[in-house]
């Protein structure tokens, strides 16, 4: 069965229609870091299609650093084409129109790019820190305001870390954690004090996660700011807290002074139509002379 995203909006759009009610109360009495939870969200072999569609570890890139270590893909042409058309239906326009419904956050834009999105694998001993994320989107014109998380990871044991963590009182509390189940979505808000994270794994399963953000041309408050995603210790982590608060301080320096030096370079730079059609032809030949 090949899935393509207009069918995927449309169950998308089902579930968060059948749930209106509930997703909208979770929204309202989850603040400050506001967020709904949805369950189920595709049919059961959807999912299990998307999570066997994941690339090997080695064809991805590894993220280590005391911020976090896990495997990242933005360039989705290099991998089966499900997976590009599973992020990408969460950018259909009545996706985000309901999206924007239950966050009551209007004129919210997708991002083609797939800055900071796309996929995410998590194997056993990795980890995100506390962190709140970069305040725009790749040319600093819009605002982030949403991050969509979807995860794909069957039969996920939620008592051996791989969870997301939101730190309602900042990175010095105690976090509320949000279990990485198997086909879940999760809508949060992303403003300057949406500090979350992502507990170690500790299991040898891996943890897949199907990643979207939306974007605004106006913040949150009306307010105008900027940071870099700008991460901290936790609790029981004093020296690390104090290398990574300098590590903040410097790449904001950094970004302020020289905007288009050291950016992320996690993006998909999608590829023109002549040269898909290239690709296309190059396959085609392929598959010609396999066939003598």
């Amino acid at each position: 069965m090949n899935l393509e995203r207009n069918e995927m909006a449309r169950a998308i759009c089902s579930r968060l229609d059948s749930l209106r009610q509930d997703l909208r109360r979770q929204w309202e009495s989850s603040a400050p870091i506001r967020h709904f939870v949805l369950d189920d969200l595709l049919p059961v072999e959807w999912a299990q299609q998307i999570r066997a569609a994941f690339p090997e570890e080695h064809e991805m890139t590894l993220r280590r650093s005391l911020r976090e270590k896990k495997y990242v893909a933005a360039q989705m042409n290099r991998y089966d084409p499900l997976l590009e058309e599973s992020i990408y239906a969460f950018q259909v326009p009545d996706v985000l129109a309901r999206v924007g419904d239950l966050t009551q956050i209007s004129a919210l834009d997708a991002d083609q790019m797939l800055y900071a999105g796309g996929i995410s694998l998590m194997s056993q001993g990795h980890f995100l820190n506390p962190h709140v994320d970069n305040s725009h989107d790749r040319t600093r014109q819009r605002y982030r305001m949403l991050n969509l998380l979807y995860y794909v990871s069957p039969q996920w044991p939620e008592d051996q870390g791989g969870n997301l963590e939101l730190w309602q009182t900042g990175p010095t509390g105690q976090p509320t954690t949000i279990a990485s189940k198997f086909n879940r979505l999760v809508v949060m808000l992303t403003s300057p004090n949406s500090w979350h994270s992502v507990s170690k794994n500790l299991t040898h399963s891996n943890r897949c996660c199907v990643s979207n953000y939306y974007f605004s041309s106006q913040s949150i408050d009306g307010k105008d700011y900027y940071h870099v995603t700008s991460y901290r210790g936790r609790p029981e982590e004093p020296l690390k807290d104090a290398a990574l608060r300098a590590d903040n301080w410097l790449r904001t320096v950094i970004r302020t002074k020289f905007p288009q030096a050291f950016g992320n370079p996690h993006f998909y730079d999608r590829p023109t139509a002549d040269q898909r059609s290239a690709a296309d032809a190059a396959t085609t030949q392929r598959s010609r002379k396999d066939e003598r």
